[in-house]
């Protein structure tokens, strides 16, 4: 999978994000990562499409890092800058990819039993615009 390449000191939210979500990180995260809310411990950890339906069910991008027990705050929809090295394609449509944390484009992720988690689409100039979605669909 070609999950975008984040750069974390180039995260950052734009004026029209939906930013004000906090929690408490429940792993290591770096800002850029795709989160899902842990509803047995109440923390926040690394999304992936290849776990279980709570672990794909994104709630946010994290827009600063976090080690665990740490607060962490993260943007749940709007616009986010994710830097010059990832680079999304205007127009291309991003989801929770296999690697926990990772953002990928949706043709990446063909393999059977993957869940599809909506992240957003890209609108160039290094951003991403969020419309987090979770439809739990497994790819049969």
């Amino acid at each position: 999978m070609a999950d975008l390449t984040i750069t974390a000191s180039q995260v950052l939210p734009v004026s029209d994000s939906t930013v004000q979500a906090q929690g408490t990180a429940g792993a290591t995260i770096t800002a850029g990562q795709a989160l899902y809310l842990d509803s047995s411990t109440n923390t926040l950890k690394l999304a992936q499409a290849d776990g279980t339906a709570a672990e794909a069910a994104i709630v946010g991008v994290a827009l600063v890092g976090a080690s665990s027990s740490q607060p962490v705050v993260y943007a749940t929809g709007g616009d986010v800058t994710i830097g010059a090295g990832a680079a999304p394609a205007n127009g291309t449509v991003y989801i929770v990819s296999a690697t926990a944390g990772g953002i990928c484009p949706t043709a990446d992720v063909t393999t059977s039993g993957y869940r599809r988690s909506l992240v957003g689409t890209g609108i160039g100039s290094n951003k991403i615009r969020l419309h987090i979605v979770n439809t739990g669909g497994v790819i049969p």
